[in-house]
């Protein structure tokens, strides 16, 4: 065991918002795309995320949370042609083309690994933490959640002096940005994160042609990996690129963190994880001496049971007393390769305990425990700089439980989102938020609606 170090990793976990559905908009992630219609639950995934938050708050890991955004976003819709009053505007997108009303109706900004990709102050050459928001281009239901993102980050991390906040990378061929979940950072001695650290940024489409995917199209790509490494002033000896294997991304492997997951100095990962496997190893071996690399094969796990349980989106934690905990999901204690592969890491010392949550809902449209966070190490200076009204405590993960009980539905079909009342019942459960958290979305509305 090991002291708590200088600096903290603060949990960002997306909050599921009132419209949470299964449109299955997102090419290449399998479990949406079978889920596509179903019925959902968003009250049930909102106290699903609720309770992960609290289990991550009771391991004494900061945490805090990002809202849901407001939707549906009725200005998009009438971006698109559609012209009325609020109710004709639903009911004539559900009529002409329910993709675009699923669209307006999207809660995947519940995923805050692809909120943003986040630097700390250790390892940029200014000393301060930088945030760039992913433009999320690959897929039109995401896009259009970059600028209220970026909105709340800057609201969040707000004071100048710890924090430098980029644009999204713009929308334009090539330059496709997904986030913190193709982004990964390393460092030699785990009981010093504050040291400099190396960043793996693992990309899907790579700027000069190489072997392409056969079935579903990659999203990262690899000129907006490095023009990420450059905007956060990372030293280029700090950093690893990377290219996805492209069997990986027709499998289902739609993002690095659904094949390989790390922390501090340790990298789990499958071996079909990288187009350049042997490279990319000993690279981060080179950078990372004391990384130790738990590598899972195809005879230990297939790469579909892989995709199926999403072992590789648990989520990596460090306790205040140095234990390193996976969050996985119930899926993995269920699968009996798993489970072993998962008893064997420890046993061998890689991992300290591991704790099974469920996150069906969320999981349902593919999105497993590291999908929903997002992970900005500070200092403890820096965190006393953050705007205090999304760090959570015991009392406020009690309110907003009361909250989604009182004001989220219990289910939803497709046609309900075309529903006046599910508009106006998430508008006043988004302003009673506002007013509970002191945070102001009026502009976010105003946006929204214009």
């Amino acid at each position: 065991m090991t002291p708590s170090p200088p600096t903290l990793e603060l949990k960002l976990d997306g909050l599921v918002g009132p419209t949470h559905n299964y449109a299955g908009l997102a090419p290449g992630n399998l479990a949406a795309a079978h889920n596509r219609h179903a019925i959902s639950y968003p009250k049930a995934a909102a106290l699903e995320g609720l309770a992960k938050m609290r289990l991550l708050l009771d391991l004494g890991i900061p945490q805090g949370f990002l809202p849901p955004h407001p939707r549906p976003n009725l200005g998009l819709l009438r971006r698109l042609g559609f012209t009325g009053s609020d109710a004709a505007v639903l009911r004539s997108a559900l009529r002409q083309a329910p993709e675009l009303l699923a669209t307006a109706c999207s809660a995947a900004a519940m995923w805050t690994a692809n909120a943003a990709t986040v630097c700390p102050s250790a390892d940029s050459a200014d000393h301060k933490v930088h945030f760039t928001p992913a433009n999320l281009i690959a897929s039109p239901h995401r896009a259009q959640e970059s600028a209220t993102t970026a909105q709340t980050l800057k609201r969040i991390f707000a004071n100048p002096n710890h924090f430098v906040h980029h644009p999204p990378l713009p929308a334009a061929v090539g330059l496709g940005d997904e986030g913190a979940a193709n982004h990964t950072r390393f460092c030699s001695d785990a009981t010093q994160p504050d040291a400099p650290g190396v960043h793996l940024f693992v990309f899907g489409q790579p700027a000069t042609p190489r072997q392409a995917t056969r079935k579903f199209a990659p999203r990262q790509t690899e000129t907006a990996s490095r023009a990420v490494a450059r905007l956060h002033r990372l030293d280029p000896d700090q950093v690893v690129f990377a290219q996805q294997h492209p069997d990986a991304i027709d499998a289902g492997v739609f993002h690095h963190d659904v094949i390989g997951v790390g922390h501090r100095n340790l990298l789990l990962v499958h071996e079909a994880a990288f187009a350049n496997r042997e490279t990319t190893l000993r690279q981060l071996r080179d950078r990372v001496p004391t990384l130790r690399i738990v590598e899972i094969s195809h005879n230990e796990l297939s790469l579909e049971d892989a995709v199926r349980t999403y072992l590789f989106n648990s989520q990596l934690v460090t306790t205040p007393v140095g234990d390193t905990v996976l969050i996985a999901h119930q899926a993995c204690a269920e699968h009996p390769g798993v489970r072993q592969l998962l008893d064997r890491c420890i046993a061998q010392g890689h991992l300290d305990a591991v704790r099974f949550i469920d996150v069906q809902q969320s999981m349902r449209n593919g999105g497993g425990p590291a999908c929903l966070r997002l992970r900005v190490e500070l200092t403890t200076d820096q965190l006393a700089a953050v705007h205090p009204g999304y760090l959570l405590d015991a009392a406020k993960l009690d309110w907003l439980t009361r909250w989604v009980e009182r004001r989220y539905p219990d289910q939803l079909t497709p046609d309900a989102l075309a529903s006046p009342d599910l508009l106006y019942s998430s508008q006043e459960a988004w302003a009673e938020l506002d007013q509970h958290l002191s945070l102001d979305s009026s502009a976010a509305h105003r946006r929204l609606r214009a």
